[in-house]
């Protein structure tokens, strides 16, 4: 029998966060995937530095890569030395690449990054969502849901 998953990933160090998408997507389902890294990739995140503001994910027959993320090369690094916007392929289960691959074809959904992230084990995360976006009127109503739950807070504040 498989050991149920838990709820939320154990995210000891977040190094990178797409704030954005949160706003700009409905989420639907989200997904832990592995890095496939190079050496001085794993460095640099360590460092603290990495983007994935620009970056999506894509479906390629068996395969999960990210795109367009920016992981800058290692101040410390030679002529070994990494490319900083080459697309890394992403570790997931057969299971969930079909997943993900029905939801983009049929759905027209959009795998979007939310963060990078390091594990309690120490291995680099990227936690994916399955994302439909937002129409204006959609972005218009969470800031208003934002901003209202914001003054509640001030009411309360002010109330006690």
């Amino acid at each position: 029998m498989a050991r149920p998953r838990p709820e939320a990933f154990d995210k000891k160090k977040i190094v990178a966060e797409n704030r954005r998408a949160r706003f700009e997507y409905f989420l639907e389902d989200v997904f832990e995937a592995g890095i496939a890294l190079q050496g001085t990739e794993v460095k640099s995140l360590r460092f603290g530095e990495g983007n994935i503001a620009e970056s999506y994910a894509e479906v390629k027959g068996e395969q999960v890569w990210l795109v367009n993320s920016n992981i800058p090369e290692f101040s410390h690094g030679n002529r070994f030395n990494h490319e900083p916007k080459r697309p890394r392929k992403l570790l997931l289960h057969q299971r969930e690449i079909a997943r993900m691959h029905g939801a983009v074809e049929r759905k027209g959904m959009t795998l979007v990054p939310l963060s990078i992230y390091f594990n309690s084990r120490g291995k680099a995360k990227v936690e994916l969502a399955l994302a439909k976006g937002k129409k204006t009127h959609d972005k218009r109503d969470t800031i208003k849901e934002r901003d209202w739950k914001r003054d509640q807070q001030r009411i309360m504040k002010a109330h006690r």
